[in-house]
């Protein structure tokens, strides 16, 4: 095997596959990225089973051949080579030579029969949607999915299509988020759970702009692909909570406030409440005003916003973590606030349509 192709271009399609290598592997060749010459020029694949990536590389190809290498050292390797184009030669033992400008390295690989094969989706349906747009509901929604391994659905979002919408639904079991993309078309009916490292890899390589990406998806599997760039990983199985169950259907009190103002206001007050044994952060609500506070032994704060106030009168407690994250993931200037009780769930949603819907639970430390 033998080819040319820039430095940058290598490193570009290093850094992506590379994300699917096993931290911890038990085998050699599972810390392997498989190169094989094909008609774009090099393709390459990582995997760590549940997870695979393979992109390709523009390449000349002078001799046609296949080899896997170590990923993370042939990564650092490429990294560190002077600008411009490289060579790479791999002889029938494997053993790779990477030339560019006066630069030499050797490196041993693998043959490449043992590298395992990335999985097929099989009988599938397609979702195709602009990068940008899936990219940004993944990043407003994943940073509410479970770390604790006990609930292994919950480290997943789930995946639905319905008529013309298709929406991203992540809960750890203390908040919510739900990203929803209308279609203007009747889409496949779709319900899987990806998991939620999955989802975030994607959308690193996921572009910020209206280049499509399509989703396919089978019984156990779901791709992304981009054009030269795919993704595979096995889904989660299980049954995802009945979200739409939990979310109330009714308000008693009803706050309009500025995402900015409310922001800053937690993040001042959190500096006080992170001192504390909770992290809590307190709200009362009333007509005109929202009142934070925070408190610990090292002193309080008190913060004041103006609001638009429909209800009923609130006290209500927050660990400040569960708002702020949230409030980070919504993009609109103002927002609506919705309760019922000081320990039933805050929700949190746009002035105008249904793009979004969030929910944070309280704390209990009024009385009800």
């Amino acid at each position: 095997m033998r080819f040319t192709c820039l430095v940058a271009d290598l490193v570009s399609a290093l850094n992506i596959v590379t994300r699917a290598i096993a931290a911890r592997s038990t085998t050699q060749i599972m810390e392997g990225v498989l190169l094989v010459s094909c008609e774009e020029g090099i393709r390459l694949t990582c995997t760590d089973l549940a997870l695979g990536i393979e992109t390709h590389v523009a390449a000349h190809v002078t001799e046609e051949g296949s080899v896997v290498m170590p990923g993370k050292l042939l990564a650092e390797i490429v990294r560190k080579l002077p600008e411009g184009q490289m060579e790479v030669s791999v002889n029938e033992q494997n053993a790779a030579s990477i030339k560019c400008a006066g630069s030499r390295t050797k490196l041993a690989g693998l043959p490449a029969e043992e590298f395992p094969a990335l999985p097929e989706v099989g009988e599938s349906q397609t979702i195709v949607m602009p990068q940008a747009n899936l990219r940004e509901m993944i990043q407003r929604s994943t940073f509410a999915i479970a770390t604790d391994e006990t609930r292994p659905i919950l480290t997943g979002c789930l995946l639905e299509a319905e008529g013309g919408d298709m929406s991203i639904v992540a809960l750890d079991g203390f908040r919510m988020a739900l990203r929803k993309e209308s279609f203007g078309q009747e889409l496949p009916a779709l319900s899987v759970v990806v998991p939620g490292k999955v989802l975030n890899e994607i959308a690193r390589i996921l572009s910020d702009t209206d280049a499509m990406v399509s989703l396919v998806w089978g019984k156990s599997h779901l791709m992304a692909d981009m054009g030269t760039t795919r993704v595979i990983a096995r889904l989660l199985d299980g049954e995802f909570i009945r979200y739409k169950q939990i979310l109330p259907g009714e308000w008693k009190t009803r706050i309009i406030v500025s995402k900015k103002d409310m922001e800053e206001a937690l993040d001042r007050a959190s500096l006080m409440a992170r001192e504390g044994k909770n992290n809590l952060v307190k709200l009362h609500m009333e007509e005109g005003t929202l009142l934070i506070t925070s408190n610990a032994e090292l002193g309080d704060v008190r913060e004041e916003i103006s609001i638009e106030f429909e209800g009923r009168e609130l006290d209500i407690a927050f660990n400040v973590r569960y708002i702020t994250d949230t409030l980070r993931a919504i993009e609109d200037e103002n927002i609506i606030l919705k309760f019922n009780s000081n320990v039933s769930p805050c929700v949190l949603c746009p002035t105008f349509g249904d793009k979004f819907i969030y929910l944070a639970l309280p704390v209990r430390v009024f009385s009800a």
